[in-house]
């Protein structure tokens, strides 16, 4: 079985970014217009105006990136504008993948047609097909075979392990695992206790044999391990059978949607346990490892998983959290928290990728710095 490392990492960020105080004043212009609405037409529900302080205290999120900040605070509108692409142009997470691509593959020392196989993992695809993956394939000049993954925030993380697992097969010897989340464009921005949880980014990892790597930064992947269960409580229903079974398009249930609460009691044991046993398996414990890049969702959570791992508070270098600035970016999250945080560890350092999400699905893969 070949050995496998991860040598390079890059990250798209849109240029737009909307601090809390804007989403608000946009949400708030939106609940006056609705309510005033709603007087005149004799319904007596009013509904609740939004706060930044309200916002940082039930996640932690300061601001986030977007593809399109104009659409998103236009009270009318209250979602990105994008333009339509042809299609003979790249398409919009094509052109986001291969931006975050291009920077791993430098990392890595590699050029393109040294890649022998693309995964596309992300929450939504902009099409069913032809695969994304396919398409940033030929785009970015890489060779073998492409496909493209969901298991929504976990995406990441599953695909690393099955990126992982075909170099250790041998049927790959490099391969490209790409993020591309326009999470702002299935968030509905009317509901009070979701608006402000995502943003939009995108992510690239090179998984190489080992023995065919040359960069001078290698993160061993020393195991990896993934969990699902069944679960309502994150749901997003848009799908090719809308418009067969005549459901409306624009309904609250065709966004996301969750039951914040359920998801924080059931998730949070299932991750720490996911991670606590995947590190055991592997000789190691929660003393041994130096740091903890975690799905980027909640600070609460992340705070709670990282106690239950570490036996004590974590500090903010184990767990770094980036999602104050970029918020929840779905399977990227993880990805950006160690793109930016990992420069500062030695040789002999362990850490643990952890992502977890709507499915439910967790997955957790174990690195050493070598």
């Amino acid at each position: 079985m070949n050995q496998v490392v991860i040598t390079g990492t890059g990250l798209y960020t849109p240029e737009h970014s909307i601090d809390n105080d804007a989403l608000v004043a946009s949400f708030n212009a939106w609940v006056d217009a609705e309510n005033t609405r709603r007087e005149r037409a004799g319904d007596e529900e009013r509904l609740a105006h939004s706060s930044s302080e309200f916002i940082v205290k039930a996640s932690g999120i300061h601001s986030r990136h977007v593809l399109d900040a104009e659409g998103i605070l236009d009270p009318e509108r209250m979602r990105p504008r994008l333009r339509e692409r042809d299609n003979e142009e790249p398409s919009i997470q094509c052109e986001m993948g291969a931006r975050a691509a291009r920077e791993a593959l430098e990392r890595a020392g590699l050029s393109a047609d040294a890649i022998d196989l693309v995964i596309v993992g992300c929450s939504n695809l902009e099409r069913p097909y032809p695969a994304l993956a396919v398409e940033l394939q030929a785009e970015l000049g890489a060779g073998g075979y492409a496909f493209d993954m969901n298991v929504a925030c976990s995406s990441a993380t599953f695909a690393i392990e099955t990126a992982a697992n075909a170099i250790r097969a041998g049927s790959a010897s490099r391969a490209l695992v790409i993020n591309p989340e326009i999470c702002s464009a299935h968030l509905n921005f009317r509901d009070r206790d979701s608006h402000f949880i995502f943003g939009d980014a995108c992510t690239a990892i090179v998984l190489e044999r080992d023995d065919l790597a040359t960069a001078t930064e290698r993160f061993e992947i020393l195991g990896t391990r993934l969990v699902t269960r069944f679960s309502n409580a994150i749901r997003n229903n848009a799908g090719f059978l809308n418009r067969v079974t005549d459901a409306d398009p624009l309904a609250v249930d065709k966004l996301f949607v969750q039951e914040g609460r359920r998801v924080f009691k059931e998730v949070c044991p299932m991750v720490a346990t996911l991670i606590r046993d995947h590190l055991q398996s592997l000789g190691l414990g929660g003393d041994d490892l130096a740091r903890m890049w975690l799905h980027q969702a909640n600070r609460h959570m992340n705070d709670l998983i990282a106690r239950r791992v570490l036996g004590r508070d974590p500090d903010e270098h184990e767990a770094p959290v980036i999602l104050d600035r970029y918020a929840n970016t779905s399977s990227a999250g993880s990805i950006i928290a160690f793109h930016l945080h990992r420069d500062d560890l030695t040789v002999g350092d362990n850490g643990v990728i952890c992502s977890f999400g709507a499915g439910y699905s967790a997955g957790s893969v174990v690195v050493r710095r070598v």
